[in-house]
């Protein structure tokens, strides 16, 4: 009698501490309203609280216009000025003013290095990274950096706006750090039949130079 007493005793403890313990887990429900693990209650999970949070991406602002400047200095009176300056992709509309030229047409020129250590002569050859001969701006065989010729003023002023697609600010053919170069002589264009037309035009020596640099928009 006393044993069955004690198991009935235990049968009701363990029935009392069940039911009054929180459901820790449920089973699967097809009810869309999710059983809650405590205290048996309805949860019904929010669009918001489904959500992730995403961290927005950083902005990222490319300048559509690129400007480039080229001061020319050399051992004689000739100076000047140039700017470059190029729409995204476009041509480069190049801006020249030359003071101290004998009058008429000079040769003008990027040459492929910014190198003025010794001078202009260290400023190396025309920019030619398609390996062409030497001919006139508007020619499809030719120099990158064949630009023509300045026409100086009785004054001895050559003022030129030339616009140009192989000479860009930008990419793996970019002209910054390279050189601009005014000649003592007119270009020939290459077809000037000197043994030195398909190289340098014949544009003669090298009055004065300038390393193209970028400046402010």
């Amino acid at each position: 009698m006393q044993a069955a007493i004690a198991a009935m005793a235990a049968h009701t403890i363990l029935l009392s501490a069940s039911q009054s313990l929180p459901m820790l887990y449920s089973f699967p429900n097809p009810n869309p309203h999710l059983q809650s693990p405590f205290l048996g209650l309805p949860f019904k999970p929010s669009r918001q609280s489904l959500t992730l949070a995403v961290a927005p991406k950083p902005l990222s602002v490319v300048a559509a216009t690129k400007k480039a400047v080229a001061v020319l200095k050399g051992n004689s009176a000739v100076e000047g000025v140039v700017t470059l300056s190029q729409e995204d992709d476009g041509p480069t509309t190049v801006n020249v003013r030359v003071t101290g030229l004998t009058p008429g047409p000079h040769g003008f020129h990027l040459h492929e290095y910014g190198d003025t250590t010794n001078g202009c002569i260290s400023t190396g050859a025309h920019f030619n990274p398609n390996n062409m001969t030497h001919g006139a701006p508007e020619d499809k065989i030719r120099h990158a950096g064949d630009l023509g010729n300045i026409v100086a003023n009785a004054e001895g002023v050559a003022e030129a706006t030339i616009v140009d697609d192989q000479i860009p600010l930008g990419g793996p053919n970019a002209v910054v750090g390279r050189a601009l170069v005014v000649h003592e002589l007119e270009d020939d264009l290459g077809k000037g039949g000197h043994e030195l037309s398909l190289t340098t035009g014949n544009a003669g020596g090298r009055l004065a130079c300038g390393v193209v640099g970028l400046t402010p928009i």
